[in-house]
């Protein structure tokens, strides 16, 4: 039976605030801002942003980065007695990722209505078949993760407009 971390609610807020700072960052750098940190004995062992546009990489999600950071750091693939602070609910690839790394808690911030895993789609750590349980806390920090991620959405569709808007203005005066 895997062991879970016992955090005190003030730990939480901190860590999911390291996991915010990490969206921030990649939103800054033009990424989806989704952050995310493992813990173990109470401290940050490893964190990333998303980094997909970045490394024009499929698996380049924030979790992904930083379970492979945990891996090296700690020198194994196991990361039990850790847990994970997301600001977004997992995708099926990163909760397969999470179950496979025997990470035993999550906790996420915003649910992923058209790709979250864990429980707006599916709920894979719910799956008893499964050789690991998760236990998962949605809705840490959730108004602060949600409204990053609506924020960074709605100033790329009004720069994606601002650009239609140029090119069509281009095309028209090269046509007159």
């Amino acid at each position: 039976m895997a062991v879970i971390p016992q955090l005190e609610s003030s730990q939480i807020k901190t860590f999911m605030e390291a996991a915010l700072a990490e969206a921030k960052a990649a939103g800054d750098r033009g990424e989806v801002p989704i952050g995310a940190v493992i813990v173990k004995d109470g401290k940050i062992i490893a964190s990333a942003g998303n980094r997909r546009e970045e490394d024009q990489k499929t698996d380049a999600h924030a979790e992904m980065h930083a379970i492979l950071e945990a891996n090296a750091k700690l020198g194994t693939w196991r990361l039990e007695e850790t847990a994970l602070f997301v600001t977004l609910e997992p995708c099926l690839m990163c909760a397969g990722a999470i179950l496979n790394a025997r990470i035993p808690l999550v906790y996420f911030g915003a649910q992923d209505k058209k790709a979250g895993a864990v429980t707006s789609l599916y709920s894979v750590f719910d799956d008893e078949r499964l050789n690991h349980q998760v236990k998962v806390v949605p809705g840490v920090l959730q108004a602060e993760s949600s409204a990053m991620l609506k924020d960074f959405f709605q100033s790329l569709r009004a720069k994606q407009k601002a650009e239609k808007k140029l090119r069509k203005a281009a095309q028209d005066t090269g046509q007159n």
